[in-house]
């Protein structure tokens, strides 16, 4: 698949924010009841983003898929990431701290039903950074309902993953094809200013 891929870009650290989606013992712990065995590879990088954005006083957001007892999705995807239970909760090696804001998720898109736009739009951010888990699912939801709310939308290769290539390439080439966003090649390539 073809797409953009730059080595670098500089954002302004306070017009930006890190959208760490769904890295939750259920996707990303190798207990989890829709273990995402490539989430394991994105867990460095994406925690160095985190210390990156929280080192500028920069705005850090975790999602959270949070899900009822009897939620529909379950007959799609089986039952994952139940409200208050170790499956919903954020693994360990990324777990927020004060100042970081949590959004728990009804869907994929984590806009959908949620305060996230109100928040982003309170602190006046126009630039998102968004990693996580599934990429072609939350990931890419939750990026394709920022780029059509006007936020422009970076994603880092080395800080999403997938179920397998073909997902992970899809993603890639919806968020440069579609919804005109920009792709680094590395956490490392992203500066804040």
């Amino acid at each position: 698949m073809r797409y953009e891929v730059r080595e670098k870009v500089e954002i302004s650290a306070k017009e930006s924010a890190l959208i760490v989606v769904d890295m939750q013992n259920d996707f990303a712990h190798e207990r989890g009841s829709l273990f995402v065995p490539e989430s394991r590879k994105t867990v460095e990088p994406i925690r160095l983003l985190i210390e990156k954005f929280r080192s500028k006083n920069s705005t850090v957001i975790y999602t959270q898929d949070w899900h009822a007892e009897d939620d529909p999705e379950f007959k799609i995807w089986g039952k994952h990431a139940v409200a208050n239970t170790w499956g919903a909760e954020i693994i360990d090696e990324l777990k927020p701290k004060d100042g970081d804001i949590l959004v728990k998720k009804l869907r994929y898109d984590a806009f959908y039903g949620t305060s996230l736009d109100h928040i982003l739009r309170v602190k006046g951010v126009k630039k998102l950074v968004i990693v996580g888990t599934v990429a072609n699912i939350c990931v890419l939801h939750t990026a394709g309902s920022a780029a059509l709310r006007w936020y422009e939308v970076i994603v880092p290769m080395d800080g999403i993953s997938a179920l397998n290539e073909e997902d992970y390439q899809f993603t890639l080439r919806q968020v440069d094809f579609l919804y005109k966003g920009t792709i680094v090649r590395s956490h490392e390539g992203i500066t804040l200013i």
